[in-house]
């Protein structure tokens, strides 16, 4: 019989139970995995806050219009948009690339110009569809 002495790792008190067992009860592990993966977690929701705000402005910039609209960078990094976050990328038989979040995508055309598309049914590469 083992009569070593294990300590809960968030609060440093006498584990009693479960030869495997690490924390004292499940407020314990709870916070202490919580604590743990604080910076990866506040990383991901950051990540996906900006996501979320540059599928809002292509949506607001798509309003009332049926298959694509020009718009300048500027006009769309003005309104927030961050062009290095994206969800996939499309490159079509043309070889144009469409740089795309979520539903929403946009090909560059001049250099300070771009068209933005709104395709609900493209798989796009890089997303995890594999309908």
């Amino acid at each position: 019989m083992n009569t070593e002495t294990r300590n809960c790792p968030a609060c440093g008190k006498t584990v009693k139970g479960r030869a495997d067992k690490k924390f004292c009860d499940d407020s314990c592990r709870n916070n202490y995995n919580n604590q743990l993966n604080s910076d990866a977690v506040n990383h991901v929701r950051n990540i996906n806050n900006i996501l979320r705000r540059n599928r809002r402005i292509l949506e607001e910039t798509m309003e009332g219009v049926e298959k694509a609209t020009a718009r300048s960078k500027a006009e769309l990094a003005k309104k927030g948009y961050r062009f290095d976050f994206f969800t996939g990328i499309f490159v079509n038989r043309d070889k144009e690339t469409y740089y795309y979040c979520y539903e929403y995508g946009f090909k560059e055309v001049d250099h300070d110009k771009c068209i933005i598309v709104r395709n609900r049914t493209q798989k796009l590469a890089g997303t995890g569809n594999r309908e």
